[in-house]
């Protein structure tokens, strides 16, 4: 799962995907969000305006509602995800900076097994509960990462 699988050098995505290895669904970003965010909340589908009359909801069943038209979107669960802290504790208690807070707390909900890579790994206590985003019910690894260097530690 990714937000933009095509680049110029993207080779092995469009081999995997020619060969037919590998799939492609396409997906408005809020839809993406929408799906990932109900797979972490453990919900069975839910319906979403985004998309009905155009080709990306062609197969899937529509809805009208109170006046408003809707499609089925099924969830997204995910076996691991690896997500991205400013800040965090060895328990796993995550803060991030600007739209890192986007898809990280969604997928961290959403998956398995979620690794959570942070810039600075604090001791139990240090950060302000009202700041923490993710909580570290949803975190199984925590990867210090020196961002001068890129190497870090397993906590």
């Amino acid at each position: 799962m990714c937000s933009f699988p095509r680049q110029s050098d993207s080779w092995v995505f469009d081999e995997l995907y020619r060969a037919g290895k590998i799939e492609l669904e396409l997906v408005p970003q809020g839809n993406l969000a929408c799906r990932i965010q109900a797979a972490g909340m453990g919900l069975g589908a839910v319906f979403t305006p985004t998309g009905f009359g155009t080709l990306l909801a062609e197969g899937k069943e529509t809805r009208h509602i109170e006046g408003k038209d809707y499609v089925l979107e099924y969830p997204i669960k995910a076996d691991f995800a690896l997500i991205k802290a400013h800040q965090g504790d060895r328990w796993g208690n995550l803060v991030y900076n600007k739209s890192a807070r986007n898809f990280g707390p969604i997928m961290a909900m959403a998956a398995d097994v979620t690794i959570a890579q942070v810039s600075e790994l604090v001791e139990l206590g240090q950060l302000d509960p009202e700041h923490i985003i993710t909580p570290g019910i949803f975190i199984q690894h925590v990867v210090a990462v020196d961002a001068a260097n890129g190497t870090g530690a397993e906590q």
